[in-house]
């Protein structure tokens, strides 16, 4: 029996339920990680944000997936626009140029650019189909890859430009593309890691040091991930109660409500939070998985299995950034961290993954 195209399918209310209470429960540490910063508007901001991103997720679900992967080089162009927009005018913050401003709007390109590379690439490897398997073929990929992470080292962000390297590798494989073509690909990528270096900035350099061992500037670029092990360790089994952190609500931990919300977690919550965070986030990825299997059509499985790819290494990193497993690398956790561009691009993601589960071919 040929494959057919699903128009009337159904809705993954599990995975929905996930993100709601994950969202809900990122409210309450937000809270918590700003009570003593006298902040008391972070949730509400944090909570707007999420509205939008709902709204944005239906507009993302109600237009057929297969017509988003259509337009995918277009989006995908525009949003290269966007980031070169962003080194000529963007803002300023924090020694990086990432934003751009429209009143008292800012968003950053950035944090969408990995949905819109995720479209082109899928349309791409859906057109070629079993040609990818020839290694001319990769040649494409690997330039769409380059330019926006080139535009997002130059900000600079080398958490966002690293995390555009799985979402290829991911992608190539599903769409058959041989192991070995993808592993010269990894290769290659390793043998450029000494040159990269040679251009980061002095923090990222010392972020990297660091990370080796962290006391060599206790003060300095090891204070925060020196705090945030003391603050997970000190949670314990069932941690000190809701506000009741002392790295956190006595002020010893930078950034406890944007990358290092889950040290919050930790300590005030404990083992028992912490396992439950990540249960929910093996659960949300598990149905991410089975949407993308359940998907025969190349372009809309693949597509799946980028959006997956880009929560993963999302919840992967930062986890292991927070634990001291990682070097510093300013990677958000998933409705989780403060920040509207990056929540509202993770529920346009669900939007689509949404999408390609209720309209996809199936056997």
């Amino acid at each position: 029996m040929k494959p057919h195209l699903k128009l009337k399918g159904e809705f993954d209310y599990v995975l929905i339920s996930i993100v709601v209470v994950i969202t809900i429960m990122g409210l309450f540490f937000l809270y918590s990680a700003s009570y003593q910063k006298f902040v008391p508007n972070l949730p509400i901001r944090q909570l707007n944000w999420a509205i939008l991103g709902v709204a944005f997720a239906f507009v993302f679900f109600k237009i057929g997936y297969q017509r988003l992967i259509d337009f995918g080089y277009h989006i995908f162009v525009l949003n290269i626009l966007l980031l070169l927009l962003v080194l000529i005018v963007g803002d300023v913050r924090y020694g990086a140029k990432r934003w751009l401003e429209f009143g008292s709007f800012a968003f950053q390109p950035s944090e969408f650019a990995k949905i819109t590379f995720a479209l082109a690439l899928a349309k791409y490897l859906g057109d070629v189909k079993g040609d990818i398997v020839k290694a001319k073929y990769l040649i494409i990929p690997l330039f769409m890859t380059a330019i926006p992470m080139a535009l997002i080292f130059k900000e600079p962000d080398l958490g966002t430009t690293l995390i555009f390297i799985p979402i290829l590798l991911v992608m190539l494989f599903i769409s058959g593309a041989k192991l070995r073509h993808i592993l010269w690909l990894l290769a290659a990528g390793l043998i450029c890691i000494p040159f990269l270096l040679l251009f980061l900035k002095d923090y990222q350099k010392a972020r990297l040091l660091v990370f080796l061992n962290p006391n060599l500037d206790p003060l300095g670029a090891g204070y925060t991930i020196i705090q945030s092990k003391i603050a997970i360790g000190s949670g314990g089994l069932i941690g000190k109660g809701w506000l009741s952190g002392t790295q956190s609500q006595l002020n010893f931990l930078p950034e406890r409500h944007t990358d290092f919300i889950f040290s919050v977690v930790g300590e005030e919550w404990g083992f028992i939070g912490c396992a439950l965070l990540l249960a929910l986030y093996h659960r949300f990825l598990k149905k991410g998985i089975l949407i993308a299997e359940a998907t025969s059509d190349i372009h809309g499985r693949s597509l799946a299995y980028g959006i997956v790819t880009i929560f993963a290494v999302h919840i992967i990193v930062n986890i292991g950034m927070v634990c001291g497993l990682m070097p510093v690398v300013g990677i958000p956790l998933p409705f989780l961290t403060y920040g509207g561009s990056f929540l509202i691009t993770s529920f346009i993601c669900v939007g689509i993954l949404e999408n390609i589960k209720y309209r996809r071919k199936v056997f």
